[in-house]
């Protein structure tokens, strides 16, 4: 069954048409010529009522070398029958657009991208009928952003980074800043963009981190699962409900990165109600190697 996360790392490509070539040309080294225009297509290959074929995500891209048609695949594992869809989706986009196909994997997994990676060949060997060879988006590639002004530069690419990144130690760094970069762009596109990053999210200490920072910023309205949120902020007030998912974010920071956090430290957090301070402890939560340096310079 399909789901959210296999949804979300395609679809951001069509809510992003330009973030494709973008990491073609930057994350892959591929020399793909600057569009001059994007379209997204529909997704349905099915040739006989009885056989159903889609891709995930199709687009069309017009450039001064041509007309190109880029597929986007999200896989979550790898999946042998792909060595027949793939080549199939190639050739009957050929056939039918008469434009060159390029295949494109995401992937959340580095052993899903080195599968992905390798070229599939049809016929003999040493001399093929037929060879694709997908370009592959995955963690060993995707940059990791980290940095607020980086992903103010590049909101879509600091999207992608988070979902394919949201793990491990770098995974507060890079939440924090794609945080601070929604900000920046208007409010329609974030809220989308904050359900892509939802869906992909897998750690549950990522996932919690990701909802107490769209919470504390007021980006999570839009979603679903913020209802609840919203519900409790009516009755314990709106100011008091924004410190309070703060305070929750700053601990869960520490937590994540291994750091003990005493007793006396977590009531001081909690008590704490000055929006801008919790603001000023969440970095530094980031970076300290004791969970009293967050009080250093007060």
């Amino acid at each position: 069954m399909v789901g959210p996360t296999h949804e979300a790392l395609h679809r951001i490509f069509q809510k992003g048409p330009g973030l494709l070539t973008h990491v073609l040309q930057r994350v892959l080294g591929v020399p793909f010529p600057e569009p001059r225009e994007i379209a997204a297509m529909n997704v349905d290959l099915t040739e006989i009522e009885p056989v159903e074929r889609r891709v995930d995500a199709l687009l069309r891209a017009e450039t001064d070398e041509g007309t190109y048609l880029l597929v986007v695949e999200s896989q979550g594992k790898a999946d042998e029958r792909k060595r027949g869809s793939w080549p199939y989706y190639l050739s009957y986009l050929y056939e039918k657009y008469r434009c060159e196909p390029v295949l494109i994997v995401i992937t959340q997994s580095s052993a899903t991208a080195r599968w992905a990676a390798r070229p599939i060949q049809l016929g003999l060997r040493g001399w093929e009928s037929l060879t694709v060879r997908p370009l592959v988006l995955g963690p060993d590639n995707v940059p990791v952003i980290a940095d607020v002004r980086e992903a103010e530069n590049d909101v879509p690419l600091a999207v992608l980074s988070a979902m394919t990144h949201g793990r491990g130690r770098q995974a507060p760094a890079i939440l924090e800043s794609l945080a601070a970069a929604l900000r920046t762009i208007d409010r329609d596109s974030a809220a989308v963009f904050v359900q892509f990053v939802d869906s992909c999210l897998v750690d549950p200490q990522a996932k919690q981190m990701w909802r107490d920072l769209m919470t504390a910023i007021q980006y999570f309205w839009r979603h679903p699962l913020a209802e609840q949120v919203r519900e409790e902020g009516r009755e314990e007030g709106r100011e008091e409900g924004r410190a309070e998912a703060k305070a929750e974010m700053v601990l869960r920071i520490l937590e994540w990165r291994g750091v003990p956090v005493t007793d006396p430290v977590r009531e001081r957090v909690h008590a704490c109600t000055d929006l801008d301070r919790l603001e000023a402890w969440a970095q530094r939560a980031m970076h300290v190697t004791d969970a009293v340096e967050l009080f250093a310079e007060e």
